[in-house]
């Protein structure tokens, strides 16, 4: 994670422009896909991005494995707790949370299948598994990003070719809808954890 606590200090404003013009947009109809009252938990928490969209802040902890990420999280809470958690190895009890997101996360995690293990473990049976994540387009785009993924792991540590929605499938989680957006390039992806 040295890469995120090295970019911490320029994502916000690096990130901005996309804000403006679609990222706030897709990040509020990802929250608002979570059932309105749940204990949720936000893997990937980032600078804090999402906070704003919360509709129930006093229920959600957000997780960030990146510590400076975590700093500049810290003063936009609005309520909800940080922690400082692993994707793959999360410290919370089996049924703790009745939904689950993430945003522009799972490109990052090393073994995305541990994560998506961990979330069935700790999303109670029924619960939901929202991800807004950019993944590998379909057609001739899919096999440009490809060719972007050698320089986008060595760089950033960012996988620009992942299949999030199969790999969640692949790992228990019922797949309840898929919104493609920007040709394919960002999918809303919506789970659930089956009983």
């Amino acid at each position: 994670m040295a890469v995120y606590d090295s970019f911490a200090r320029f994502y916000d404003r690096l990130f901005a422009p996309a804000e403006r013009r679609f990222l706030g947009r897709w990040r509020r109809e990802t929250l608002s896909l979570i059932p309105e009252g749940s204990r949720l938990l936000e893997l990937g928490a980032g600078t804090g991005a999402n906070f704003e969209f919360y509709a129930s802040p006093e229920k959600a902890i957000s997780s960030e494995l990146a510590c400076e990420m975590l700093s500049f999280a810290a003063k936009k809470t609005r309520g909800n707790a940080l922690i400082q958690a692993d994707a793959e190895s999360l410290p919370f009890a089996t049924g703790s949370f009745d939904a689950a997101f993430a945003t522009l996360v799972f490109c990052s995690i090393p073994r995305p299948e541990n994560a998506f293990a961990e979330l069935r473990r700790v999303v109670r049976p029924g619960g939901r598994v929202v991800l807004l994540e950019h993944v590998r387009p379909p057609g001739l785009l899919g096999m440009l990003f490809d060719l972007l993924n050698f320089a986008t792991v060595a760089l950033i540590d960012d996988h620009f070719n992942r299949r999030t929605a199969e790999t969640a499938v692949a790992s228990g989680l019922r797949l309840v809808e898929n919104r493609r957006k920007l040709a394919g390039i960002v999918n809303l992806i919506v789970l659930e954890n089956p009983a």
